[in-house]
């Protein structure tokens, strides 16, 4: 049996927990689901109740990757590159840009 492979990529700040939400109902369902936090998108300290629902998807295999360093400091996501990304995001089923306003 085939899984589908979900990449979320989240360009605005405002949607980025929404979008680990959604990658958490994802993973739920079965669904391999991995979220990217792109570009220069500067993010604030995760809650308690945020980090919980990463650490929820870190549980069902999934990941929250982050392209700016800071970001990766702050909330504990993974570091990548745009180069690493890309390759990434060739083993994907789908990939949804999420909360592009």
């Amino acid at each position: 049996m085939e899984y589908n492979k979900v990449c979320l990529m989240y360009r605005n700040k405002e949607c980025v927990v929404d979008g680990i939400r959604s990658a958490l109902g994802l993973a739920v369902e079965n669904m391999y689901a991995y979220g990217c936090v792109m570009d220069e998108v500067e993010m604030d300290k995760f809650t308690e109740l945020q980090a919980e629902s990463l650490e929820m998807l870190r549980d069902m295999e999934g990941e929250v990757f982050a392209t700016k360093a800071a970001n990766c400091e702050i909330n504990d996501l993974e570091p990548i590159t745009i180069e690493e990304l890309g390759e990434k995001l060739r083993d994907m089923t789908h990939i949804i840009p999420y909360g592009i306003i």
